[in-house]
C-alpha cells in the first residue's frame, strides 16, 4: 500500500495522512492515532529515503555514548529507554543512531552532527546537575530533548523526566511511619541529577518529621549489585545497623537482599527495603504481590513520550520546549514491615 491508497482508506487527504505520519503538531491527536492504527493494519511503512528527500531531512536521531560513561546508562534499565524510544520513532518513520566518543569529544560531535546534517535531532541522557551539553546544543540549534533534568541550567529547554525527589520523600516516609529512624540510602552517583534530587527527597522527609540523619548511612556510587550488597553487608556489621534501606535501583536492590540473607536475617522482617523500579519488561519486580516495596516509573514509557516530544521539536523547531514531569507509584511488596523490636536481632548473625 502507498500513501495515496492509505489516505483513501481512511477519506483524509494525502497531505494530511503525511503530516500524521511525520508528527506535525497541527494534525490532532485523535487524527494522528487513526492514521498511525490504520497504518499498521496494512502494514504500511513510510519509505524513509522519500521522506528525507521530500522534507530534507536525515530521518535519524542520534545518541551520543561518552566511552568513559559510569553511571545508570550502562545498565539493562538503558536497553528499555530505547526500546520504547526508537519503537515510537519508527512509527514516524526515523532511525537511531549511536556514536561512542571519548568525553572530551562529546561537544565536536554535537556540531560535527548539525554541520554535516547528520541527524535531525539528538536525545541527551543522563544530566549531571549543570550540565554543559545543555547549553552547547541550544547554542547550535540542534533540536533535542533531554531524558531527566538539571537543576544548574536555568535556560530553557525540552525533558522528560520523574519526579525523584518527591518520590523519595515519600518512600522515606513510608518507612518512618513504618517506625524506622535508621534508613540507609544507596543512591546512585550524585553529581548525576537524579541522584541529587533523590538525596533531596530523602533529606526532605527525615526534616519533615525532626529526624537527624546519619552521614554514615548515606552511600553513593554507581548502582551495580556488587554495591548494594557491598555496602549493606558493611552497615549490618556496624555497631548501630539501619533497620531499613532505600536503594536508587532494582539491580543493587538484588545485592541489598544477599547481603541481609548472608548474614542470617529476613527482608522485611529484620530489614526493610524499598527500591527505585523502572517497570523493566526484562526484570520484573514479582508477581502479583511485588518482591520489592517501590517507587515505580517505566522507563520505556518514558522513552516512548520523549520520542514524540522530539519529533514534534523537529516538525516545527518554533514551538517552545516541552517538559514532561511523570510521577512515580509507590507499590508496597514483600520487603517492607515495622520496625523491629528493640529485642530483635538487627546486626550479622
Amino acid at each position: 500500500m502507498n500513501l495515496k491508497s492509505l489516505a483513501e482508506a481512511l477519506g483524509l487527504s494525502q497531505t494530511t495522512v503525511s503530516r500524521a505520519l511525520n508528527g506535525y503538531p497541527e494534525v490532532s491527536e485523535a487524527t494522528r492515532q487513526r492514521v498511525m492504527e490504520a497504518a499498521r493494519q496494512h502494514s504500511y511503512t513510510p519509505n524513509s529515503r522519500a521522506k528525507g528527500l521530500a522534507t530534507g531531512r536525515t530521518m535519524m536521531i542520534g545518541q551520543v555514548i561518552p566511552t568513559t560513561l559510569r553511571h545508570e546508562m550502562v545498565n539493562p534499565i538503558f536497553g528499555d529507554f530505547v526500546a520504547g524510544a526508537s519503537q515510537t520513532l519508527a512509527e514516524f518513520g526515523y532511525d537511531m543512531v549511536f556514536t561512542r566518543v571519548p568525553d572530551d569529544d562529546e561537544s565536536r560531535i554535537y556540531r560535527e552532527y548539525h554541520a554535516r546534517r547528520v541527524v535531525d535531532g539528538v536525545i541527551l541522557q543522563g544530566p549531571a546537575i549543570s550540565d554543559t551539553r545543555i547549553p552547547h546544543l541550544n547554542g547550535i540549534g540542534l533540536p533535542f530533548v533531554v531524558h531527566g533534568r538539571s537543576s544548574g541550567v536555568d535556560e530553557p529547554y525540552s525533558w522528560v523526566d520523574v519526579n525523584n525527589r518527591r518520590s523519595f520523600q515519600r518512600a522515606t516516609q513510608f518507612l518512618i511511619d513504618l517506625g524506622h529512624r535508621r534508613i540507609a540510602l544507596l543512591n546512585g552517583l550524585e553529581h548525576m541529577d537524579f541522584a541529587f534530587r533523590r538525596r533531596q527527597g530523602y533529606l526532605d522527609a527525615h526534616a519533615d518529621s525532626a529526624i537527624p540523619c546519619d552521614p554514615a548511612l548515606m552511600c553513593s556510587e554507581e548502582m551495580t549489585e556488587e554495591y548494594g550488597y557491598r555496602l549493606t553487608a558493611g552497615l549490618l556489621r556496624t555497631d548501630q545497623p539501619p533497620t531499613a534501606v532505600l536503594c536508587a535501583s532494582m539491580i543493587a536492590a538484588i545485592g541489598v537482599r544477599r547481603a541481609i540473607e548472608e548474614a542470617g536475617l529476613a527482608m522485611g522482617r529484620d530489614v526493610s527495603v524499598i527500591t527505585h523500579d523502572d517497570d523493566l519488561s526484562y526484570l520484573r519486580n514479582g508477581g502479583d504481590v511485588p518482591i520489592f516495596t517501590a517507587t515505580r516509573s517505566s522507563v520505556r514509557q518514558a522513552g516512548e513520550i520523549l520520542a514524540r516530544q522530539l519529533v514534534a521539536q523537529i516538525s516545527d523547531p518554533q514551538n517552545a520546549p516541552r517538559q514532561t514531569m511523570m510521577e512515580a507509584e509507590l507499590v508496597v511488596g514483600r520487603s517492607t514491615g515495622p520496625v523491629p523490636r528493640p529485642d530483635a536481632t538487627t546486626g550479622a548473625g
